[in-house]
């Protein structure tokens, strides 16, 4: 496996052989006897071209991680399980990630022989076949071959901006927001809030995106009402940017997840940073109330 992942990580294999410091003749023998083994052609090879198969392909994300694991396997073993090192790659919202952003850099410090990437996006990336290690998520785990801890609790509200609520009146009720500008964010943005005591309203308005921070925005700038994680907007509710409406409505919660692939024994590097994260999160939590 560690030859194969070489080869395609070279793209031919005299260069791995190079890099493996063994002869071309072996570096062929072994992934021949792998494809043998297995029982399909891993790599469309000539003499200069080198290429994945659709398996191959899939089969290289595998190996990669497996091969990661053992080397975590090893430096566990003799360095112990309290410190986190190599390359840890995790995902969140764009939004949350400014949250994200200095406590990874605070647990990256902890641990100087550790990397930090973070992929801040708002799709909903397959983790293992894009690599991840991790992702934080909000809301329910759909996904059964995942593992999710809740870090923290997260309400939602309802809020726009004091411009915009003076000009077209504060709704005082579920019924009010159908004759309000709500503005829509998602991958299709829905057209209905639904409400923890089962109530849904069909919302509408003049803009809408793919991205909750330019929804956002838009609300900042006094274009309308939006349904916010109360992590996204306290800062502006308490500066007095957007303000709270029905604040009394039972919206359904929207838990902060960890959320990584299952394995017997979790990467000290993700375990780490879950337990750090999950401290840190907490002790901010108290803080959101008092803006809400």
């Amino acid at each position: 496996m560690a030859t194969f992942v070489r080869v395609v990580e070279a793209g031919s294999l005299s260069a791995a052989a190079r890099d493996l410091g063994q002869s071309l003749a072996v570096i062929s023998r072994r992934v021949s006897g792998l494809e043998e083994r297995l029982g399909v052609r891993l790599l469309n090879r000539t003499t200069r071209t080198l290429a994945l198969t659709e398996e191959g392909a899939a089969y290289h994300v595998r190996c990669v991680r497996i091969l990661a694991e053992v080397e975590e396997a090893e430096m566990e073993a003799t360095k112990g399980r309290h410190t986190a090192s190599g390359l840890l790659r995790l995902t969140s919202t764009v939004a949350f990630s400014r949250h994200l952003a200095p406590l990874l850099q605070e647990f990256q410090a902890l641990h100087p022989g550790l990397q930090v990437h973070l992929h801040a996006a708002d799709t909903l990336f397959n983790i293992i076949d894009n690599g991840f290690d991790l992702a934080i998520r909000f809301g329910a785990l759909a996904d059964s071959s995942l593992i999710a801890r809740q870090l923290a609790p997260n309400r939602r509200v309802i809020c726009g901006a004091p411009s915009y609520l003076d000009r077209r009146g504060r709704p005082q009720g579920v019924e009010d927001l159908l004759v309000h500008d709500c503005l829509l964010f998602g991958d299709p943005p829905p057209d209905q809030w639904t409400f923890a005591d089962g109530r849904s309203v069909r919302v509408r308005g003049p803009l809408s995106s793919n991205d909750g921070e330019r929804a956002h925005a838009w609300a900042r700038a006094g274009a309308g009402l939006v349904l916010k994680s109360i992590w996204d907007v306290h800062e502006d509710i308490a500066a007095g940017r957007l303000e709270v409406v029905l604040p009394h409505l039972p919206l359904p919660a929207a838990p902060l997840h960890a959320v990584y692939p299952h394995s017997r024994h979790a990467a000290a590097k993700v375990r780490l940073c879950v337990d750090f994260l999950a401290d840190r999160l907490r002790r901010m939590t108290p803080a959101l109330a008092d803006h809400s």
